[in-house]
């Protein structure tokens, strides 16, 4: 029996590519019945805002072997038999050991990545050129047990506010899930620990003007109600969904850029695959003009230093990272208490 199977035509640097895809017509959304085939052909319609938020930098693909309901894995290495206009860089990870990461340079690799059977696209805050330096500052609101989306828009305002003090202009993205993902182009000067004190140092600041409703507190049993700014995806290696990346949810959202002045009515539910192409055609990429110029977080480390100062010192690593200088102690404080 032959197996199904069909080409689209993508646009490249080089003319036009015939990207195959297998299984065309296999489900990834059982809810509303969309495809593999609707997931490349949403690729190639949003390709040129795509390619710009995601294209030049390390990437993990997220790879559904059947509906994002079923077994997933990601990623990192070029999956074998890539093709030619596929590349990849070498990149280290916080074990200090290097392996070599999958880069997008054109549509057609993205779509290359789909027939893969990736559904999520999860890029490096770090250029393919420099991996070590991040030219994105990224902070992750993410709503804890009580609060949802509308709680984290009024924090999202505010953050915006912080960083604008610290001389950073700041993009906004749902996350496609119930959180919002703020971003700041920045110097790639400084390699990923000192950013992620710069973003410490903002989520602090933030905390301190919303403490009832904003926390950075690592362990879940002391969040409560708030929004948690998720310092640890400001580490090397953590990621969150790309721009335009669609997520592996049942209604097919997007994690899609919006403009400030969108986001008080915004609902995460309105940017999905079927529709996140039209919005483009109609209103454009608001992250168009992200990296036009970049700002430094030579203040925000300041602002660091001055917390560092007055008690206030590093935050937990995630579990899988190595003992970090500074670090306090990796034990659920209700354990430790329990312990003394």
């Amino acid at each position: 029996m032959a197996r199904e199977e069909t080409t689209l035509t993508v646009s490249s640097p080089h003319g036009t590519r015939d990207v195959r895809i297998s299984s065309p017509g296999r489900v990834l959304w059982p809810k509303h019945g969309l495809t593999k085939l609707d997931l490349a052909r949403y690729i190639v319609d949003v390709g040129d805002a795509f390619l710009a938020a995601n294209g030049d930098r390390p990437v993990t693909l997220q790879r559904f072997g059947d509906t994002i309901e079923g077994d997933q894995f990601y990623s990192k290495n070029p999956p074998k038999g890539a093709p030619d206009f596929v590349r990849s860089v070498p990149v280290v990870y916080p074990s200090g050991r290097s392996h070599p990461q999958l880069v997008i340079d054109e549509v057609a690799a993205a779509v290359w990545a789909v027939q893969m059977n990736t559904v999520v696209f999860h890029p490096w805050p770090s250029r393919a050129g420099n991996p070590d330096n991040p030219d994105q500052l990224r902070i992750d609101l993410d709503p804890q047990p009580g609060t949802g989306f509308q709680e984290a828009i009024p924090v999202a305002q505010e953050l915006r506010d912080v960083l604008a003090e610290a001389g950073l202009t700041s993009f906004i993205k749902t996350s496609g899930n119930r959180g919002l993902h703020v971003f700041a182009p920045i110097e790639p000067r400084q390699e990923f620990l000192e950013v992620r004190h710069a973003v410490i140092a903002a989520a602090r600041e933030l905390e301190r003007r919303m403490p009832e409703k904003v926390t950075t507190a690592w362990w879940k049993e002391e969040r409560g109600p708030r929004i948690f700014v998720d310092f640890n995806q400001a580490n090397r290696d953590r990621t969150m969904a790309g721009a335009y990346s669609p997520r592996a949810l049942e209604n097919a959202t997007v994690s899609c850029p919006i403009g400030w002045d969108e986001l008080e009515h915004a609902d995460t539910q309105d940017f999905t695959i079927t529709t996140v192409p039209q919005r483009l055609r109609t209103t454009g990429d608001p992250w168009a003009d992200m990296h036009a110029t970049a700002g430094s977080i030579d203040v925000l480390m300041g602002w660091w230093e001055r917390d560092v100062a007055a008690g206030l010192g590093e935050l937990p690593f995630p579990p899988d990272f190595p003992k970090m200088p500074g670090e306090p102690p990796r034990v659920q404080p209700s354990r430790a208490r329990s312990k003394g």
